[in-house]
C-alpha cells in the first residue's frame, strides 16, 4: 500500500463526501470489471470510442449534444487514469474527487470541502486532531525532556537517551536531504522556454545543504558524548563542527548581502548580450552575482531589497552567535569563572541591532514617502506646494503628480514598516525577558527549568484547545432553523392587524413552492389581465395592504385599501367626492333611466348618496 494514500485518507477523509457520487464510475464508462487487465481496457476503450465518438454519432444520423461530447471526454479521461497503474491505484482508494484533489488541490470548491467536513463523522475529525496533537508533542517533547534532565528528575539517566527525539528528527531531516539529492535535476515546465529556464535548486546547493547539516549533527553527537563523559575532548574541539556550520551559513549570507540588484537592460549593457543567450554556467554565475529585476521600482524590486536587508541581519545574528560561542567555550574551559551576563553580551547586542534596523527601515520608508508625496505627513503641504509651483514652474516640469493608487501604495508601505517595528519590538522584548530568566537560572536561581519554556507550552496549549473546539464543534447550519418562531409571530401579527383571516397560517415556502411561485409570477407579468381575473376573495384578503390616504385637488382626500365599513365611517366624518369610476357609473345609470323615474343606486355605488 502506498503511504501517501494512507496519509491522505487519514488526514483528509473528513473533507471528502461520504455520499456516493451519482455519476458513472470509470469502470462503468468503459464497461469493464474493476479487475480488468490492460489489454481488456484497450479493447473496451476502442469499443466505447466507436459507440460514443461524436463523429460516429453524427454518421449514424444522431444529433450530437453537449452531453454526448462531455460523456466521451470523461470516458477518454477514464481510460487515461485506469491505464496508468499509479493513478488507477489512487482512483480505487479515494475515488475521482480525491484523486483530483491530490493532483490539483486548487480544483476543489472550498464550500464543498466545508460542507463535507461539517457532515463528517467524529472518527474522521479525531484523526485530524490527533495529527495536531502529535505535532504539539513532537515540538515540545524535546525541550521538556531537557528541562527535566537539567532539574535532575531522571536521576542517573544519560543525555544520549534523553535526546532520543532529537536523533529521530535528525534521521528524518537527513533522509529528506538524501532524497532531494537523488531526485535529480528539476524538469523544466512547459510554460517556460528552454533558453530562459534555470534550475532553482542546483546540485551544488543540495550538496552544500547536506554537508552543513552533517556538521550540525556531528556537533550534537559530540556534545552529548562529552556531557555523559564518554569522551574527554576539550570544549573547543567539541564546538569545531558548530564553527564550520556557522561559517558555511555566514559565507552564504554575505554573498546575498553583497549581491547587486540590476535590471535586464543594465545586465545586457554589462555583459554585452541578452540573458537568454547565456549558457547554463553563465546563468549560474549571473544568479550568484546579480538579482535581475524588470525595473528599479515595483514589488519585485522591493522584494529584492527586503531579501538583501534580511541577509544583512542574518550576518549580524551569525556573528553574534559566533562571539557568544567563543565566550561560552572560554568560560567552560576556565571553570565558569566569568559571569554569565558577560557571556550573553553578544546576544544583547544582537537584539539591539535588530530593533535598530527595524527603526532605520521605518525612517527610510517615511523619508521616501515624504519625498514623493509631501502631503502624506503634512496637511498644509498641498497649499505650500501649490504656491511653490506657481513661483517656479520650470523646476517642476519633470515632476509628475502621484495618482490615488500610488498614494495608497505609499501609505501601505509606511503602515507596513510601522507594523514591522511594533512586531519586532514586542518579539525582541519577549526574547529579552526569557533570556534574563535563563541567565538568572544559570547563575543559581531555585526555580525549575520548565519555567523558561512555560510561556511556549501555554501558548501551544491554547492553540490546541482552539483547534479542538473548531474541529469538534463545527456543524452544518440548518437553513430552516428559526423559521417556526418567525412564522408564528407573522401569523399573530397578521391576525391582530385584521389583514386576512385568522385561520390562514403563514408557512415559509419550500424550494419547490418557491420555484412554482416564481413561475406563476412570470406568467402574471406576461399576462396581467388573466392574472387579475383569477384572483378570488381569499387572495384579496391575504394580499390586503394597510389603508393609505392621498390628496387630490379636485376630489379631496382619497383613501385606498379600505373596507366597506371604513368607507362608511369616512363618509360620515369627512364627505369626499366619488372617484372617477363611480362617477362614470352614476352617469350611465342616470342616462339609462327616464327623468320621471328616480334612479336606483347600483350595487357598486351603494355607499354614496345619489340625490
Amino acid at each position: 500500500m502506498r503511504y501517501d494514500i494512507a496519509f491522505f485518507l487519514c488526514c483528509c477523509r473528513s473533507f471528502l463526501s461520504s455520499r456516493q457520487s451519482e455519476e458513472e464510475t470509470f469502470y462503468d464508462l468503459l464497461g469493464v470489471d474493476k479487475h480488468a487487465t490492460q489489454d481488456e481496457l484497450k479493447r473496451a476503450y476502442k469499443r466505447q470510442s466507436l459507440q460514443m465518438h461524436p463523429d460516429k454519432l453524427a454518421q449514424r444520423g444522431q444529433t450530437v449534444t453537449a452531453e454526448d461530447r462531455d460523456r466521451f471526454t470523461r470516458m477518454r479521461n477514464a481510460y487515461e487514469v485506469l491505464s496508468d497503474p499509479r493513478r488507477r491505484e489512487t482512483y480505487d482508494r479515494i475515488g475521482e474527487r480525491g484523486m483530483k484533489w491530490m493532483e490539483d488541490p486548487l480544483s476543489i470548491d472550498p464550500q464543498e470541502l466545508a460542507h463535507n467536513f461539517a457532515t463528517s463523522s467524529i472518527l474522521d475529525r479525531s484523526k485530524i486532531f490527533a495529527i495536531f496533537l502529535a505535532i504539539y508533542i513532537a515540538v515540545f517533547l524535546l525541550p521538556i525532556l531537557i528541562c527535566l534532565m537539567a532539574d535532575g528528575t531522571f536521576g542517573g539517566a544519560k543525555w544520549v537517551a534523553v535526546l532520543t527525539p532529537l536523533w529521530l528528527w535528525d534521521v528524518f531531516i537527513l533522509f529528506y536531504h538524501v532524497r532531494v539529492i537523488m531526485m535529480g535535476p528539476i524538469k523544466r515546465p512547459e510554460t517556460i522556454p528552454e533558453e530562459e529556464w534555470v534550475d532553482p535548486l542546483p546540485m551544488r546547493k543540495r550538496v552544500s545543504a547536506l554537508v552543513r547539516f552533517v556538521f550540525l549533527v556531528l556537533f550534537q553527537v559530540l556534545l552529548a558524548l562529552r556531557m555523559d563523559g564518554f569522551i574527554a575532548f576539550p570544549w573547543w574541539a567539541v564546538f569545531i563542527p558548530l564553527y564550520f556550520w556557522e561559517m558555511m551559513a555566514l559565507k552564504k549570507k554575505i554573498s546575498v548581502a553583497m549581491i547587486n540588484i540590476v535590471t535586464h537592460a543594465e545586465l545586457e549593457l554589462a555583459i554585452g548580450k541578452n540573458f537568454a543567450e547565456c549558457d547554463a554556467a553563465e546563468k549560474d554565475d549571473i544568479q550568484r552575482r546579480f538579482i535581475l529585476v524588470p525595473a528599479k521600482s515595483g514589488p519585485v524590486y522591493d522584494a529584492a531589497c527586503r531579501m538583501k536587508a534580511e541577509a544583512k541581519m542574518d550576518v549580524v545574528r551569525i556573528l553574534a552567535r559566533v562571539v557568544f560561542t567563543v565566550l561560552l567555550v572560554l568560560n567552560l574551559e576556565l571553570g565558569k569563572e566569568w559571569s554569565w551576563w558577560i557571556v550573553f553580551v553578544p546576544i544583547f547586542a544582537m537584539v539591539v541591532c535588530i530593533i535598530g534596523s527595524a527603526f532605520h527601515n521605518w525612517v527610510q520608508v517615511q523619508a521616501e514617502a515624504a519625498k514623493r508625496d509631501p502631503s502624506l505627513f503634512d496637511q498644509n503641504a498641498d497649499v505650500e506646494q501649490g504656491y511653490t509651483q506657481m513661483d517656479d514652474k520650470s523646476n517642476n516640469e519633470d515632476d509628475k503628480p502621484l495618482t490615488d493608487e500610488e498614494k495608497e501604495e505609499l501609505k501601505t508601505k509606511v503602515a507596513q514598516a510601522a507594523y514591522q517595528v511594533l512586531g519586532t519590538c514586542c518579539s525582541q522584548c519577549f526574547f529579552l525577558v526569557l533570556l534574563c530568566v535563563l541567565i538568572v537560572k544559570i547563575q543559581g536561581a531555585g526555580y525549575s527549568w520548565l519555567v523558561i519554556i512555560s510561556p511556549f507550552l501555554a501558548a501551544g496549549g491554547v492553540v490546541l484547545c482552539c483547534l479542538a473546539c473548531t474541529i469538534f464543534c463545527l456543524s452544518e447550519v440548518d437553513e430552516n432553523a428559526g423559521l417556526t418562531d418567525f412564522d408564528t409571530r407573522v401569523n399573530e401579527a397578521t391576525a391582530a392587524a385584521g389583514y386576512g383571516s385568522t385561520h390562514d397560517v403563514y408557512t415559509s415556502p419550500t424550494n419547490e413552492q418557491a420555484g412554482q411561485q416564481s413561475h406563476e409570477q412570470e406568467k402574471q407579468q406576461s399576462n396581467p389581465v388573466s392574472s387579475t381575473d383569477t384572483k378570488g376573495p381569499e387572495a384579496d384578503s391575504i394580499s390586503k395592504q394597510p389603508p393609505t390616504a392621498t390628496w387630490d385637488p379636485e376630489k379631496g382626500e382619497v383613501w385606498k385599501n379600505t373596507t366597506q365599513d371604513d368607507e362608511k365611517e369616512e363618509i360620515n366624518e369627512v364627505p369626499s367626492a366619488p372617484n372617477q369610476k363611480e362617477t362614470d357609473l352614476l352617469d350611465n345609470v342616470v342616462d339609462a333611466q327616464p327623468s320621471s323615474i328616480e334612479p336606483k343606486p347600483s350595487e357598486a355605488s351603494e355607499d354614496f348618496d345619489l340625490d
